[in-house]
C-alpha cells in the first residue's frame, strides 16, 4: 500500500541526515507483519529478490526492457564527471554508520548497502540515469505490531535522467511496486523463504 511521504518524513530515520540533495519518490508499507525481531529476516528477503523471475509476466517483461535498454544505452554504468565517478552515500556517512554493519550483498538488483541498523536498512544505486536510495524501515505501533516500510529516494543525472524518470513512473506505480509487493507478500506468509522472484 502506498503511504503519505509523512509517514515516513515523520520517523526518527537516519536516512534523514543523508538524503539533502534527493526527492522522496516513493513510501510503500511492505506486508510484512511481525514482532520486534523479524527485521533481519525481512532484509535477507529483500535483498534476495530478482525482479525479472516474478509470478507478474508483465513485471518481468518490463524488467526484461529494461535491461536491454540499459545495455545497449550504457544507462547502468556509473556516469564519469571530469574523470571521476560520481560521490556516493556511503563515502559520506557518519562515524557510527560508516564503522557498523553495511548490510548483506544484493543477489540481483544492482544496489550496494549502505548501512544497517536494528530498525532500518538503506542501499544505494547509482549509475547514468539516477542516483537512488532504497531505504527499508521496521514500523512498530503502540500495540507492538511492527511492519516493513521501504521509501525511495532519487536525484536524477541531468536531463536524461528527469526524462527516465518520468517516462518509468507509470510502469512503476501500476506495475512494478505492486507486482513486488504481491512477491514479499507470499514470501513472508511462507514464512520467510526467498521470494518467487529470487528462485532459480
Amino acid at each position: 500500500m502506498r503511504l503519505p511521504d509523512t509517514v515516513h518524513t515523520s520517523r526518527p530515520w537516519r536516512i534523514h541526515e543523508l538524503t539533502a540533495g534527493f526527492r522522496l519518490e516513493d513510501v510503500w508499507e511492505l506486508p510484512t507483519p511481525g514482532g520486534v525481531d523479524d527485521f533481519p529476516r525481512l532484509v535477507r528477503l529483500l535483498a534476495s529478490g530478482h525482479p525479472s523471475r516474478g509470478s507478474s509476466r508483465a513485471a518481468r517483461a518490463l524488467w526484461a526492457v529494461r535491461l536491454r535498454a540499459g545495455k545497449l544505452l550504457g544507462w547502468d554504468s556509473q556516469d564519469q564527471e571530469h574523470g571521476t565517478a560520481r560521490p556516493t552515500v556511503r563515502g559520506r556517512l557518519p562515524a557510527d554508520l560508516r564503522d557498523g554493519p553495511s548490510g548483506p550483498d544484493f543477489g540481483a538488483l544492482p544496489f550496494t548497502s549502505l548501512y544497517l541498523t536494528r530498525d532500518e536498512w538503506a542501499a544505494e544505486l547509482v549509475n547514468r540515469t539516477v542516483h537512488g536510495i532504497m531505504h527499508i524501515g521496521w514500523a512498530g505501533d503502540a500495540a507492538g505490531r511492527y511492519h516493513g516500510e521501504m521509501a525511495v529516494y532519487v536525484k536524477p543525472n541531468g536531463r536524461l535522467g528527469a526524462g527516465y524518470l518520468a517516462m518509468i513512473a507509470p510502469f512503476r506505480h501500476l506495475i512494478v511496486y505492486p507486482a513486488m509487493l504481491r512477491e514479499i507478500g507470499k514470501a513472508w506468509q511462507a514464512g520467510g523463504r526467498e521470494p518467487v522472484a529470487a528462485r532459480q
